[in-house]
């Protein structure tokens, strides 16, 4: 596995993973970052961080972020969170951008559980494994995470859990407007 090239972002990533751990909140790294450790290296300019607690515990995250020097982008932090369940960030000094994704599902929180450490920034990070990062990837469908998904599978092809793919998929497959995540899964295995 590889770890993110820049060191800004092997620092800001350490630095977040000890200030989370602190506070006891359960995360994972997911989105570009995940995909430079699990499939094809590509640009990304941010971190994305799905937090295993609901927006109730937003009070911490924005300590972080003091703590951290991010400043939260939205005008009216609380309102936004409420409705959107993430809190977007930006680390002036880098210019990189953290999202944090607040979630509590029963998916969630098993994939939080499996996540992989990787030492990074002198810290043991946590991220979504390759099978939960495809999951991501194929929930949120727009053309660039499937190119994510396509690189994650030709790199991982011979270790990931199929049988794990294919039951999430046809569970988030009743999510509305999700119906075709199974076929798509199918597709992409099959390109790779």
């Amino acid at each position: 596995m590889a770890s993110p090239p820049d060191p800004d972002f092997g620092r800001l990533l350490g630095a977040l993973s000890r200030a989370l751990e602190t506070r006891e909140l359960p995360f994972m790294v997911i989105g570009g970052q995940a995909v430079l450790v699990h499939g094809q290296p590509r640009l990304t300019q941010d971190i994305d961080v799905t937090l295993g607690v609901e927006p109730d515990r937003l009070g911490s995250v924005l300590e972080i972020c003091k703590d951290l020097d991010l400043d939260p982008l939205p005008e009216e932090v609380e309102s936004f969170v409420t409705e959107t369940f993430v809190l977007p960030a930006l680390h002036p000094g880098t210019r990189i951008r953290v999202d944090f994704v607040f979630s509590t599902t029963p998916y969630e929180r098993q994939a939080i559980q499996r996540a992989v450490p990787i030492r990074i920034g002198g810290s043991e990070v946590p991220f979504a494994t390759a099978e939960d990062l495809i999951l991501h990837k194929l929930f949120a469908g727009r053309p660039r995470d499937l190119e994510d998904v396509l690189g994650v599978i030709r790199r991982q092809t011979e270790n990931l859990d199929w049988m794990y793919l294919d039951r999430w998929a046809r569970e988030f497959a009743a999510v509305p407007g999700r119906e075709g995540m199974v076929e798509e899964l199918q597709r992409l295995k099959d390109e790779a």
